[in-house]
């Protein structure tokens, strides 16, 4: 869609426990806003109808708090973006069906936008306070969330190609399950990077999958924690106490060791050389680490995006939605969310 004038994006994000609203004036980010939902956290893990019924709560005060920071009326909404999914079906409903009604109201497009998409997108967020440079395409992109680790080849902002991913869990998913082993509360992920920076990583060795081709694997690496941790604490019922910091940090390790092996592999493979990382466990310390190390080794090309583009938010959803809006990709209002996709 050609236009000379402004094109000014409301972003909705609601695909988990977060709820977020962002407003974006083409690429340039004028404000995000998230609403957490700490209720989860005396469960261990989000509770699906708790999720969607805080949605519902928080959706337009953060709507509303997320136009007024950014210093604009509704009337100048150009189109509204949502997170399609992939997610909790009940928690993506309420930013379905919120989006549409806006959209309705306001006689404006209505963009749905997949989730992970989103995540990739992350890079190309233009934000006043912070000195970004957005990857040259073609590129890798390590998406790698509490529910996904993939790997993907991304030609342009809309052309991207999924070459590797995990067979049964992500590696987000295997830090909080192994941090609920260790009794550590929900999320239990940074909680484990906290804790690696004053253990020993070569402290104790756990399975690595053995796995064909680019795709990764999880559920083994988290079974055999478990067994670990059953029979250390059978000979020492204080082993985790006393050791949580090695623990922590021999686990991480194993974890990184097994996202890096594919992208290194899969740099070698297809001749790209400039790499970026997204999603949640993107903010992990050991795993920036270990990409900046890799970069300096394989003289890559690094992009790691800022630690508030990484975790779920509104903005990857509007930016993404920006791009769909100059292509004309528009949905109706007939369009549902759904709980699993890929990207491609």
């Amino acid at each position: 869609m050609e236009t000379n004038k402004n094109i000014i994006i409301l972003g909705i994000e609601s695909s988990c426990d977060d709820t977020s609203a962002a407003i974006i004036c083409n690429d340039l980010i004028l404000s995000n806003e998230v609403s957490g939902q700490s209720v989860h956290e005396a469960y261990g893990g989000v509770v699906p109808e708790l999720a969607s019924r805080a949605h519902q709560q928080n959706i337009i005060p953060v709507v509303d708090l997320a136009i007024k920071k950014a210093g604009i009326s509704m009337d100048e909404i150009s189109a509204v973006a949502f997170a399609r999914g992939p997610g909790l079906l009940g928690s993506l409903l309420v930013g379905t069906s919120f989006a549409k009604g806006f959209a309705l109201a306001k006689q404006i497009p209505l963009i749905e936008v997949n989730h992970l998409h989103g995540h990739v997108l992350a890079h190309f967020i233009k934000d006043p306070n912070i000195e970004l440079k957005s990857p040259e395409f073609p590129f890798l992109c390590l998406l790698v969330s509490g529910g996904n680790s993939q790997i993907i080849i991304v030609r342009d902002h809309l052309e991207l190609e999924v070459i590797g991913q995990t067979i049964d869990d992500a590696a987000g998913e295997a830090f909080d399950k192994c941090a609920k082993v260790m009794g550590l509360p929900y999320p239990g992920g940074p909680l484990i990077d906290k804790l690696a920076k004053t253990g020993n990583a070569s402290a104790y060795l756990f399975s690595k999958p053995k796995i064909p081709g680019l795709d990764y694997s999880f559920s083994g690496l988290k079974t055999s924690f478990l067994y670990f941790i059953r029979d250390r604490i059978a000979e020492n019922p204080h082993f985790i106490e006393e050791n949580k910091a090695d623990i922590c940090a021999s686990l991480q390790d194993t974890i990184i060791k097994v996202l890096m092996s594919k992208l290194i592999k899969a740099a070698k493979e297809t001749g790209i050389r400039t790499i970026a990382v997204a999603g949640g466990v993107s903010a992990n310390s050991g795993l920036r680490e270990a990409l900046i190390e890799a970069a300096t080794l394989r003289h890559w090309k690094m992009h790691i995006p800022p630690f508030k583009y990484t975790t779920d938010n509104a903005a990857m959803i509007a930016i993404t939605g920006y791009y769909k809006y100059l292509k004309g990709e528009f949905a109706g209002h007939n369009v549902v969310p759904y709980s699993r996709v890929s990207i491609r």
